[in-house]
């Protein structure tokens, strides 16, 4: 018998992500046991190689000893300014300097002017999730999110958690979200009787469709979001994750409207993933009663200070250093930009991404009427696709595929279908049951093993897929 009996908690759902990596010992014991050695193409972890603290931990504290020697007056009675905010009861907002040096960094990178005092630190890209839809569900007001289909799991787990959400759902084609099915949705959530806040998505490297949002499509899809008075929520992991060149990298939602757009940084993906420093930035005003408006950035803080654990001033510290470099004199400097942490992170995924695609290419490209497959611009996935129409039987990539993919070959993806809201697989019953999504960021190896192992890992992908759905007469 129950202690309590609380109809108002809500079970969170399972993200496809979790689902697995709690799946993976067994299976993982399965294929050990019949010799298979076990290659990672799901996890979307950060790759050790470019996550070793090692050179962070000397960095940092060259940096603090700098601090230590300017702040202190090299006194060692007198407590140092940086040491007395990172580990005292401080600002709701953590250390000032953080933010300002963040500010102008980050700015300069995406010629944007930020306001270091509208800037609210949060525990990673998820903090700002729970804390955006936070703001928005505590009226109690029947609420709609608008996303894509597919979408981040993560999102829709802590979406599935309000009693009164519902997440409407937008397709893709390959510039992006398709504006006018966004605005439809958005009318639909509206006459169905809810409030619609923002529209949630990942426009670059998109986790998990593998692509990222054209510039014309952000253009078009602002227009409507201004025209319909709905933000956008735009969660930016893998920003700096790009391999595009300079000039033809777009320009993020922030940049080209400001004022409609709450905005998510982390620094997981190019600094140091444990701290999960992020932060939420937004210009938007809301009006909350008639006549009455505030700054979205004014509620979220009041919201984050007094709901959620938002903030860790020695972690955003430690993260001021990252965007810190030594000068020639001794001394420490603001860096002009942070490609210049992201470039030694992309070493590794540039290479993990050309093996993947060469590989796939090599050893599928002559059978692309069975198969097809994204050319990721940034981030850390591509999608996978049966091609349906040309196959003799279906591939149908359930969890019962995904078994038998690590049980029979040692082979760890991520089935796409899990990422599609409710909604969309109503409208689309077999939605992304064809399809997969590969991820090339993690590996258990370093170097030149590492490579190795990536190579091996989508060759035994491949000879799985040609073994699914190619037809023995016409196997090489």
């Amino acid at each position: 018998m129950a202690n309590l009996v609380a109809p108002a908690v809500r079970k969170q759902g399972v993200s496809v992500t979790r689902k697995m990596a709690a799946s993976l010992p067994g299976l993982r014991a399965i294929a050990q046991s019949k010799g298979l050695k076990v290659h990672h193409l799901g996890a979307g972890y950060p790759h050790p190689e470019v996550t070793d603290p090692r050179g962070f931990l000397k960095h940092q504290e060259g940096y603090f000893t700098f601090l230590r020697e300017r702040e202190g007056l090299n006194d060692p009675e007198t407590l140092p300014e940086f040491l007395r905010e990172s580990y005292s009861y401080t600002d709701t907002l953590g250390p000032l300097s953080s933010r300002q040096t963040f500010a102008e960094v980050y700015g300069r990178d995406w010629g944007i002017k930020i306001d270091p005092d509208k800037l609210i630190p949060t525990v990673g890209a998820s903090g700002g999730i729970s804390l955006a839809c936070s703001l928005f569900e505590r009226s109690g007001e029947s609420i709609a999110y608008i996303t894509d289909a597919p979408t981040y799991a993560g999102f829709t787990a802590r979406a599935s958690l309000c009693q009164h959400a519902t997440i409407y759902s937008v397709e893709m084609d390959s510039e992006g979200a398709i504006p006018d099915l966004m605005r439809s949705q958005i009318r639909k959530a509206r006459s169905d009787g809810h409030f619609v806040p923002f529209y949630y998505t990942v426009p670059d490297g998109h986790n998990p469709a593998g692509f990222s949002f054209s510039q014309r499509r952000r253009e078009e899809i602002i227009e409507v979001l201004r025209d319909e008075q709905v933000l956008v929520l735009e969660d930016a992991p893998y920003l700096y994750i790009n391999y595009a060149e300079p000039e033809n990298r777009a320009v993020t939602f922030l940049g080209i409207a400001p004022e409609q757009t709450i905005h998510l940084f982390t620094g997981s993906k190019i600094g140091f993933p444990g701290p999960r420093v992020g932060y939420l930035y937004s210009e938007a005003v809301l009006e909350i009663e008639a006549g009455e408006t505030v700054d979205l950035s004014t509620l979220a803080l009041t919201e984050s200070s007094s709901d959620l654990l938002f903030q860790n001033p020695a972690a955003l510290r430690g993260f001021e250093a990252l965007l810190h470099e030594e000068s020639e004199g001794g001394g420490y400097s603001v860096r002009e930009s942070m490609w210049e942490l992201a470039e030694a992170k992309l070493t590794v995924y540039r290479d993990n991404r050309s093996i993947l695609l060469q590989t796939l290419e090599a050893r599928l490209g002559s059978y692309k009427k069975y198969f097809d497959w994204t050319t990721p611009d940034g981030g850390f996935f591509s999608v996978f696709t049966f091609l349906r129409s040309n196959l003799a039987a279906p591939v149908v990539t359930d969890d019962r595929l995904i078994e038998q993919l690590v049980s029979e070959h040692g082979i760890v993806v991520i089935p796409m279908y899990d990422f599609y809201p409710e909604d969309a697989r109503s409208r689309n019953p077999g939605a992304g049951m064809n399809q997969l999504r590969l991820s090339f960021c993690f590996s258990e190896s370093s170097g030149e093993v590492r490579r190795r192992d990536m190579k091996e890992a989508v060759e035994a992908f491949c000879d799985a897929a040609i073994r699914l759905a190619v037809p023995e007469s016409e196997r090489s």
